[in-house]
């Protein structure tokens, strides 16, 4: 990749300044997020929360320090959570959702405010980008994989345009493996058993090997039952998963130090085809028919009895890999730091594409990502007439995809299009869907990126600092769709129907662009903090990589059907957010109170759409999104602490825009105009070196939409968790915990159903989960 040295620098957008309001300052404050870290012990009747420190800006500081909106939580903490992996983050955080449908590599969407990557695609990067040690991971399905001995959870809101590997346009998930110490063997080992023969076993061991190398060692299993029911008995969407890690620290000197990172997780389950019926369309009675002559069970149309039918056994088989280096050398005034890595991501998918119990689609589907990256960053702190922190930094990356599918018409395909294609007029047996292999697809890319970029922290003085960040990125990337094999390309039903074969192309794709940050910070006192910002926001375009990705070709029946040609290259988007904040501690320091108010306004917001038999991606022209977010922490006694955070989204929709169809003037799927958590933890000092601990957590959420093909909605909802413990001096904790005690059930998402018109199937969000968990650390 040529990268272009006359880059024309971006002019930061003025800032008008307001005071946020004046929340309690009567009282003093000390400020952290929405959740504790670890503290320093405090004298008896000391509820000073404690201090959270966070990396937002590629440096430790706390994050009340920090001129954006940040959640960070510690490893403990996700386990107090049960936040096992990314499914259930808004335990974390209101203002961030997760979704996913079949394909973890291309339907997994991270939303924050609203605002994310949505739809199907398999060449989608993250418009909340996922940094694990680090390291970007090109597909927000690799944080599917177990939070493995994780050490904390970093949720940075907003665009992130200036300081992490790739751009990404709505925000940022960083986590950090607890590292291997020099000092001592210590460990954990966790185990719980649920509901749904639910079993899940974690642990990790550090082993000092000298006094300069150290290992740490993790691993973790686990199983459960699935909770949708067949008709004929058993469960389905079983899940098992396992994961491995080993870091190894060296560090031969005071001033430098290696760390080595190898990582695998594997998905060994059911998961991804099992749905329920949630609208019927006009062919259900026929699809009924075929499933009770397949030997299947029609399913109940009760949502909530959460039963489906299926015809073929489905697997999904994932493999995520990798290793990274990490290296920090203190060399002359500041930290250089380089972080190289390598990663293989690989899923496999033997599916009944047309989710019911007759037998008339069968799909085997392939992903591969060969992902490289390489980041150094080199910063530090002048002194004297400046004063500031500085970072400069260079990263590249280079992703190769290898795709396919491999197509199948089962045996009641035939008659199955005999009737469809016969209500059009098409005489029966002309169509040719005889059972077996009728389509073999290929589907390759690449993704290459190289940016450079800076960030500095200037201390105008003891009250004010002004923070500026500029980033220049170039991306060129490549995409290509072709058969291996298409068995009747005239009689095929989808021939017939003008939906197949579809055009064969290979595209590219290159741009740069410019994005940056400005912030002002304003401390009245040391113990509350204001601050405006502006951030702009890129994530890269690409090529749409499908057998529709350039259109469909037109009924090969009808000469005057000549199909609808489509292009396959999407545009880049960008946001510009403009963000207030308030960072208070009051209270003598036993109250937090964060708030943020903030306006998005998006170009050319990317969304893809699963239309039932084809992957389209789309450009919105205009979008935005503006609201509130409200964080609280207060210490009501020495023993309990009480949580509450709330996201106010009155506005987070496309524009009028006839090009976008159905999504015109609408708000975006999975974007509830509000959402809350609250909870009270518990830390109860009995005798005998014991501890009672508990959490009782409510989680709000909004009426929303649940797909960007059809205007589905879904119901607020509200889910009751809970749990209960003990804890002794030696290490050991035994706990009940209890998820959705209200067994609130409901669609998390809704999608058009292959084949079958304007039916709708959806995946439903986990009923009441519960068991007995126990730990021990050593």
């Amino acid at each position: 990749m040529s990268f272009k040295r006359n880059v024309r620098l971006m002019a930061g957008t003025a800032i008008v300044w307001c005071a946020a309001a004046e929340i309690a300052l009567a009282q003093d404050a000390a400020v952290p997020a929405e959740t504790e870290v670890s503290a320093p012990a405090a004298e008896e009747g000391d509820r000073r929360l404690s201090t959270v420190t966070v990396t937002a800006q590629r440096r430790e500081e706390s994050v009340q320090d920090v001129p954006l909106a940040v959640t960070a939580v510690t490893g403990d903490q996700l386990a107090e959570l049960r936040v096992e992996n990314i499914e259930n983050i808004s335990l974390v955080s209101p203002s961030i959702t997760f979704n996913k449908t079949n394909a973890p590599a291309a339907s997994s969407n991270i939303q924050i405010r609203g605002i994310g990557t949505t739809g199907q695609s398999r060449v989608f990067e993250g418009a909340v980008g996922v940094f694990i040690d680090g390291v970007y991971r090109t597909r927000s399905g690799q944080a599917l994989s177990s939070f493995l001995d994780i050490d904390g959870l970093q949720v940075l809101r907003g665009p992130q345009g200036t300081l992490f590997g790739k751009n990404t346009s709505a925000g940022a998930l960083l986590l950090n493996s607890t590292a291997p110490n020099l000092d001592e063997v210590n460990g954990y080992v966790t185990a719980s058993y649920g509901n749904y023969n639910a079993f899940d076993i974690s642990g990790a061991v550090n082993i000092p090997v000298s006094d300069t190398f150290a290992l740490r060692i993790a691993g973790s299993h686990s199983e459960r039952d699935g909770y949708l029911e067949n008709p004929e008995g058993g469960s389905e969407n079983d899940q098992s998963m396992g994961s491995f890690k080993v870091s190894a620290l060296w560090e031969p000197t005071d001033t430098l130090s290696f760390r080595l990172i190898a990582d695998y997780s594997n998905e060994d389950d059911e998961v991804g085809y099992a749905t329920v019926d949630a609208v019927d369309g006009p062919l259900q009675p026929l699809i009924d028919g075929l499933t009770l002559a397949n030997g299947r069970g029609v399913p109940s149309r009760n949502i909530e009895d959460y039963e489906t039918s299926l015809s073929t056994p489905t697997s999904n088989k994932v493999e995520d890999k990798g290793i990274a280096l990490l290296v920090d050398w203190d060399i002359g005034p500041g930290t250089l730091k380089s972080v190289t890595a390598q990663r293989e991501y690989d899923t496999v998918q033997n599916a009944d594409a047309d989710f019911t119990g007759a037998d008339i689609l069968v799909i085997e589907e392939l992903f591969n990502s060969s992902f490289f990256s390489q980041e150094f960053t080199y910063g530090g702190e002048l002194t004297g007439p400046v004063n500031a922190n500085y970072l400069f930094g260079a990263f590249y990356s280079d992703e190769e995809l290898d795709m396919g599918r491999n197509l199948d018409w089962g045996a009641q395909a035939q008659p199955f299009w005999d009737v469809v294609l016969g209500a059009q007029g098409v005489p029966a047996g002309l169509s040719n869907a005889a059972p077996g292999n009728w389509a073999r697809e290929v589907l390759v890319g690449t993704a290459e990126s190289l940016a450079l970029f800076t960030h500095w922290d200037f201390a105008l003085n003891d009250q004010f600092n002004l923070i500026t960040g500029l980033r220049y990125s170039e991306d060129d990337k490549t995409g290509a769709f072709t058969y291996d094999f298409f068995r009747d390309p005239i009689f095929d039903p989808l021939a017939i129907a003008g939906s197949g074969p579809g055009p064969q192309y290979a595209r590219t794709f290159s741009d740069e662009a410019v994005s940056g940050t400005l912030s002002l910070q304003y401390r009245p006192n040391t113990d509350v903090m204001y601050y405006a910002s502006y951030n702009r926001g890129y994530k890269a375009g690409g090529v749409n990589v499908d057998a529709s990705g350039a259109g469909v070709p037109g009924s090969s029946l009808n000469p005057l059907d000549t199909g609808s040609m489509a292009d396959p290259v999407f545009a880049p988007e960008t946001i510009d957010a403009f963000e207030l904040g308030a960072k208070i501690d009051w209270q003598d320091g036993a109250a937090r109170t964060n708030v943020a108010v903030f306006y998005n306004d998006i170009k050319d917001l990317q969304v893809a759409q699963f239309l039932g038999l084809i992957f389209t991606i789309l450009n919105s022209p205009e979008a935005e999104s503006y609201g509130a977010e409200f964080e609280h922490t207060q210490a009501l006694t020495d023993y309990l602490v009480w949580n509450a955070s709330a996201t106010w989204l009155p506005e987070a929709g496309y524009g009028e825009d006839a090009a976008i169809g159905v999504l015109s003037g609408r708000r975006f799927p999975n974007a509830p105009e509000i959402s809350a958590n609250t909870a009270l933890n518990l830390d109860y000092e009995l005798s005998g070196g014991k501890a009672l601990t508990g959490l009782l957590q409510v989680q709000y959420s909004g009426e929303r939409f649940t797909n960007t093909a059809s205007n589905l909605q879904e119901d607020a909802v509200t889910l009751v968790n809970a749990n209960l413990g003990v804890k002794f001096d030696s290490g050991l904790s035994v706990s009940a915990f209890i998820r959705n005690a209200t067994d609130a059930r409901y669609v998390s998402q809704h999608f058009n159903t292959p084949l079958q018109g304007d039916d709708r199937n959806g995946y439903v969000a986990a009923p009441r989960t519960f068991g007995v968990s126990v730990r021990k650390t050593f």
